[in-house]
Formats: C-alpha cells, sequence, structure tokens
C-alpha cells in the first residue's frame, strides 16, 4: 500500500483518522501501532514478525543499557548487541544474493541465489532503530519504558517505508506529549496534498518519458534523446521521493507529529557539497552523525578526513541497493565532494552563481545516471549515449516527437524544482495580507484541484511507481 494509491486515499486513512480521534489521548498510540503493523502487513504479512523482534531487541536492549549506566557501567556490550543484529537483519535480506552473486562472478561458481525478497521500508527502519541505542548509549535521550509507545515510533506508517528517517530524540516528547491541533491538521492536509501532486501529477507522468527512453535500444540514442531522458529521470526521482517526504510530513502532522524536513530545493544548489546538505537530508544527518563524526571527521588530518568521507560515502552507496552501481555511485560522490572540499573550492566561490548551479546540475545528471541502471554495462552505454558515443547523431524523429509530447511538463516540473512557486505564493500572500477569507478559499480551492487531479489520475493508472520502495 502506498500513499499515492485509491486504497490509501479512500479507504485506509480515513479509517485510521475516525479511529485515531474517536478515542481518548492515551489510546492514541495503541490505534497508531495497530494500524501501522496493519499497513505494513498489507505489503508483507509475514515481515510483521520481523518488525514486531526488532523493536523488541532494540527496547529491551535500550533499558539494559541504561540499568548497565545507573550500574556504572556503559553498556558497551548491549550497544553491540543491537548494532550486530540489526546489521544482520539488514546484511542477510539486503545483501546476501549480491554477495552470492559477486561471487559466482568472480569465481565462476554456481551457487544458487537465496531468491528472499526484501522487507519493504527495511533499510529506514533499520537505521531508525540503530539510532535510538546509540543515542541511549551515549546518554543523549532516555530509554523508553513503554514498549507499545517505542513501537509506535519503529512502525509508524507515514515515515515507516520511505523515511524521512526519524532520530527517536527529535520526537521522544512528542510520543507522550503531543497536541493534535486543528491548526496542525490542516496544515498537514495541505503538505499532504502537495506531495501527493508532486508525486501523481508530476513524478508519474515525467517518469513516462524515462521509462520510454531507458526501455530503447540505448546503444543506438542520439545525444539529445539519452539527455531528454536522464533529464526526465532527475526530475521523476525528486518529484517521486521529495513528494513521499512532503506526504510523510503531512501525515504526521495529521496525527500531531512534527518530523523534521527531507528535501530543501536540492537542484537550486551551487555545488556538490550544498546538494547534499539538500537532498534526502535525513539520511545524511544520519551519516553524518553515527559514522563519520564517530570516525574522526575533520579532527584529525587532511588523509583521515578523505577516508572519513570515502567510507561515509561507499556505505551511502550500499545503503541504497545492493548492486555495483550504487557502490559506484557511493564513490562517484565522494570522489565529488573530497575534489570539491580539498582542490575546487576557491575556484567554485569565484564563479558566478548560474555557472555555479550549472556545473552542479551537470554532475547531479550524470550522477543519476549511474544510480537508475543496475547493469553496469547499461550506465556506460547511457553514459557514452549522451557524449554522442552512438554514432548516430544529435537527434532523430523520436527526439522531436518526445520533445512535442513532453516540452510542456518538463518546463513545469523545471520550475517547479526551484524556488518560483514559493516565492510566487509568498507574493500573493503578502498581497492578500488584508484578505484572510480570501487567502483561505484560493488554498481551499488550490488543493482540491490538486486532490481532484491526482483522484482522476489514479482511477486509471497503470504507471504509479515508487522509486525508493526498493531501498
Amino acid at each position: 500500500m502506498v500513499f499515492s494509491s485509491l486504497l490509501f486515499l479512500f479507504r485506509f486513512l480515513p479509517v485510521v483518522l475516525i479511529l485515531y480521534y474517536m478515542l481518548p489521548q492515551r489510546c492514541r498510540n495503541y490505534v497508531l501501532l495497530l494500524c501501522s503493523l496493519f499497513f505494513y502487513a498489507w505489503g508483507e504479512p509475514k515481515y510483521v514478525l520481523l518488525m514486531l523482534t526488532s523493536i523488541t531487541v532494540d527496547y529491551v536492549v535500550a533499558r539494559q543499557i541504561e540499568r548497565s549506566r545507573r550500574n556504572g557501567n556503559r553498556g558497551r556490550g548491549w550497544l553491540l548487541v543491537s548494532v550486530i543484529y540489526n546489521l544482520s537483519v539488514l546484511g542477510f535480506f539486503k545483501y546476501t544474493d549480491f554477495l552470492i552473486g559477486t561471487v559466482n562472478t568472480l569465481f565462476h561458481t554456481s551457487i544458487p541465489l537465496t531468491g528472499i525478497p526484501l522487507p519493504i521500508g527495511i533499510s529506514f527502519f533499520t537505521f531508525q532503530t540503530m539510532s535510538y541505542t546509540i543515542d541511549v548509549y551515549r546518554g543523549m535521550t532516555t530509554a523508553q519504558k513503554n514498549w507499545f509507545s517505542y513501537g509506535t515510533y519503529v512502525s509508524m506508517f507515514p515515515q515507516l517505508i520511505a523515511g524521512p528517517i526519524v532520530q527517536y530524540k527529535t520526537i521522544a516528547d512528542q510520543l507522550q506529549h503531543r497536541e493534535e491541533t486543528s491548526d496542525t491538521f490542516a496544515e498537514g492536509i495541505a503538505r499532504f496534498m502537495a506531495g501527493l501532486g508532486k508525486k501523481v501529477l508530476l513524478a508519474n507522468n515525467i517518469g513516462v518519458l524515462w521509462d520510454t527512453v531507458s526501455t530503447m535500444e540505448l546503444g543506438t540514442l542520439p545525444a539529445a534523446t539519452a539527455w531528454l531522458g536522464a533529464a526526465a529521470y532527475t526530475l521523476q526521482i525528486y518529484f517521486d521521493f521529495s513528494g513521499y517526504s512532503d506526504m510523510a510530513i503531512g501525515l504526521g502532522e495529521m496525527f500531531g507529529f512534527r518530523f523534521l524536513e527531507n528535501f530543501n530545493y536540492p537542484y537550486t544548489s551551487k555545488s556538490i557539497t550544498e546538494f547534499w546538505r539538500r537532498w534526502h537530508i535525513s539520511l545524511g544527518a544520519w551519516f553524518r552523525e553515527y559514522v563519520y563524526i564517530p570516525l574522526g571527521g575533520n579532527r584529525h588530518g587532511v588523509l583521515k578526513q578523505i577516508r572519513n568521507l570515502a567510507v561515509v560515502w561507499i556505505l551511502t552507496g550500499i545503503w541504497h541497493g545492493a548492486s555495483w552501481n550504487f557502490v559506484l555511485w557511493g564513490i562517484y560522490y565522494g570522489m565529488l565532494l573530497i575534489l570539491e572540499k580539498f582542490l575546487l573550492k576557491r575556484l567554485l566561490e569565484k564563479l558566478p552563481g548560474w555557472l555555479r548551479q550549472c556545473y552542479t546540475l551537470l554532475l547531479v545528471v550524470l550522477g543519476w545516471v549511474i544510480f537508475a541502471f543496475d547493469d553496469l554495462k547499461n550506465v556506460i552505454v547511457y553514459l557514452k549515449a549522451m557524449f554522442g558515443g552512438t554514432g548516430v547523431g544529435f537527434a532523430d524523429a523520436t527526439t522531436i516527437y518526445l520533445l512535442y509530447n513532453y516540452a510542456v511538463l518538463l518546463v513545469i516540473c523545471i520550475l517547479g524544482a526551484g524556488t518560483l512557486p514559493k516565492r510566487a505564493a509568498s507574493g500573493l500572500v503578502n498581497r492578500l495580507k488584508a484578505d484572510s477569507s480570501l487567502q483561505v478559499i484560493l488554498r481551499l480551492g488550490l488543493y482540491a484541484v490538486i486532490f481532484l487531479l491526482s483522484t482522476a489520475y489514479l482511477v486509471n493508472a497503470t504507471y504509479n511507481p515508487f522509486l525508493y520502495f526498493r531501498f
């Protein structure tokens, strides 16, 4: 079940909201927990037990760490139990077949793959549970004494499938003391509708262009067609993932939670360093806090800083998927960030802003090509096509046809990925500041149109993927 589905919009969510607000506050965590487990079980009922086990292991470990600290010990052994358990579960389900396939390729063996399906959202909830026990160990938060409250944190359906990665310490107080107000609920609806529009109206439609190009014979793609496809995927993955994050944050607000932002107009960045401060913010914060800084960060000289960055970005690539293209993608960004930090920073600062933004977007688009294809041979062929290496010219009749059909949508998506819509909305609000009722009417009208258009699309939709589902 995904947020951008009729089942979720017209059945699951209304029922959950009714149950949630019918009951007194002391019962609401129980409602969220049970409904979240049902939400997860809808897609993968056999993995609910895995999630409950993970919840219980880290709940017990955190209590034991806190007990050890009271007795004068740090509880390091208990922390190791949590880290080893979580990484073992993640490693088994996500990377076993990848390792077997690599061994088969290198040593020409024929070890059969396990074929075990990947539990949805395992990369996200595993990182959440690990951050919880680590923070308890560090003394940055106290262990949750109520298993049901902790279970609600881990399984909460708004952020369960694809984040943002919510650290326990950021919502610990909200689990027990949150205030659901009409204003917060209204803001949640607005945020959810904005995300729904991004996902259904923009990501899904521009994704058709990428799907069309990526399934062509890659070795015969003209350069312009290859660039059109790469631009489409660049826009699709942004509106797909940021739209889902918006829906998650909006849902959280409907239930009284405040999740941290996960995107901040990343395609307006003027360096790769800035891009990664704006893209998937919760993942970057997790690796910085739990890997980069514990390794030493930038405190022990240039060589160790380079090593720490390399480790973080190889792990970032591997986190995204069990395939060599993700490893290459992590290495690619690690190298770019190292180059910017130690060689290119001063040069970039001297360039005009528009040129720095072009430089960043060019590298980001190339990075998404690496990200998009599991087969490294396809990555090489596609990149070759983008730079005219196929020998079939710059454009052909198919290029013109695709441009004719998608030019308007491309322009809308490009404008939507920047700050222009936000600035235009702010300007309109300032003009209507004296007429608050008109502001309300316009907002309601806008979100009603988004919802109706999205629903109309979903009624007949055959193309409604969610790219980060596989992570």
